[in-house]
This record gives structure tokens, sequence and C-alpha cells, in this order.
């Protein structure tokens, strides 16, 4: 069981007028909301705008996870050359098939999915990075030679979403400390951590050693499936 329609339609009223005078860069709205049948499972797929920049972000919701804690999320940033093309460079898109396929078994999650190409740092920097990494630098020096930090991504929007959906507490889908430090700093509760590891391949290797060591991902490529515990998730 999804949403109810109840629930719904709520939902779609009081965002009619939503504002956020006090933070209007993080600020977005509910717009639409349907049911999305998915080879992972059911899930309704809630369609937010921001009013800032126009940007459109979508929540995955599997169950009824409004007025919920304890609720599995995974923030997922926009990959279209992992997600849609299935770039090897990168683990994106198995990261998001692995939090589809495992919450889609769960009683209630959520899947965010935000427009954060590369980073944060668009899509056409991120192609010029690729060519910096081509040269043999690795994806910090990429950023830092064109000019940005190691991840431009801001999660203030994520966590309006989840507050957005009235979830009052969750356990993250993630191996990325910062995304942890970052929710909270927004006033998200975080109860649990549920690591996402997928093993690496010939050409990404490098790229999730560097996530390692220079970002402090936590990541162990030698055995990524032995860190989810009986629960399906760790201590935080």
């Amino acid at each position: 069981m999804g949403l109810p329609k109840a629930r719904v339609e709520s939902l779609l009223r009081e965002n009619q007028t939503h504002a956020c005078p006090g933070s209007p860069e993080t600020c977005v709205r509910i717009r639409a909301i349907a049911d999305l049948p998915t080879r992972f499972g059911d899930y309704q797929v809630v369609a937010f705008t921001s009013p800032s920049d126009g940007k459109e972000h979508a929540a995955f919701v599997h169950g009824d996870v409004c007025d919920q804690g304890d609720v599995p999320v995974r923030l997922h940033s926009e990959c279209l050359t992992g997600d849609a093309i299935g770039s090897l460079r990168c683990d994106c898109r198995d990261q998001l098939i692995e939090s589809l396929e495992r919450i889609g078994q769960m009683e209630k999650g959520i899947v965010l999915y935000l427009r954060q190409e590369g980073r944060g740092i668009g899509f056409v920097n991120k192609i010029r990075a690729y060519q910096l990494q081509d040269a043999g630098y690795d994806t910090v020096q990429a950023n830092e030679i064109l000019g940005f930090r190691p991840d431009e991504r801001d999660y203030g929007v994520a966590a309006h979403m989840l507050r957005s959906l009235h979830v009052r507490s969750i356990r993250i889908l993630t191996n990325n400390p910062r995304k942890v430090a970052d929710l909270e700093r927004h006033g998200i509760t975080i109860v649990g951590r549920i690591p996402v590891t997928v093993p690496p391949n010939e050409i990404n290797r490098t790229y999730l050693e560097t996530k390692r060591r220079k970002m402090g991902h936590l990541l162990d490529l030698e055995q990524s499936d032995d860190l989810v515990d009986s629960s399906g998730g760790a201590g935080q």
C-alpha cells in the first residue's frame, strides 16, 4: 500500500501556495503525484519543483511514509551518463538500482532523485572533468582544475522534500558521511545508515578508490558484499 488517496490530496493542497521566504534556494513544492509500477516494485512518483531555480526533482515513494519514522531513504544525484547510458566510469547506476531493489522489498522507503548532475557542477562541466580524467587526473583533481570543490552538492532541497512528505526520521542508504552530516545540518533526524556498496568494475576501481581515499566514503572495495547487517542496515 502506498500513500492513501486522502493523503495525496492533502499533500497537493498544502503545496499549492507553499513558500519559504527564509531559505528560497532550498524551497520546493509538490506539484503532482502518480502511481508508478516498476520492475523494482510498486512505487509512487512525487514531482517537485523549485521556485528559486526552476529545477524539477523527484521522490520515488514505496509504501506510506508520511508521519513515519525510521524510513529508509536514498539520496541519488542525477547522472545521465551512468543512470541512463550505463557508463562504467562510475557506480551511479549500480547504486540506484541496488537502492530501488532493496527499498522495493521493504515495507516503506524513498528514493530522492536530485537534479545535481556531476556532483553539482552540471553536465557540461562534468564532461570537461571527464576530459581531464582521460588525461590522468582523478575526479577530485579534475573538479579543482575547473575551479570547483570536489563536491558542490547541497542537500537542503532533499531535506525540504522529506519534510514535505512529513517524514519524521530516516535510515539513509549511503556510503558518503557528508550526506549524513549535511542532512542533519538541515534538521533531518537520521537514526541509522545502510551501506550501498556494489562491486567495482575494471574501469571504475580508481574512481571508487578516490572516493574512499580523498572524499571519506565508507567503502570496502574487496568485501563489498559483507557490509550489511542481518537487519538490512548498519549502525551510524
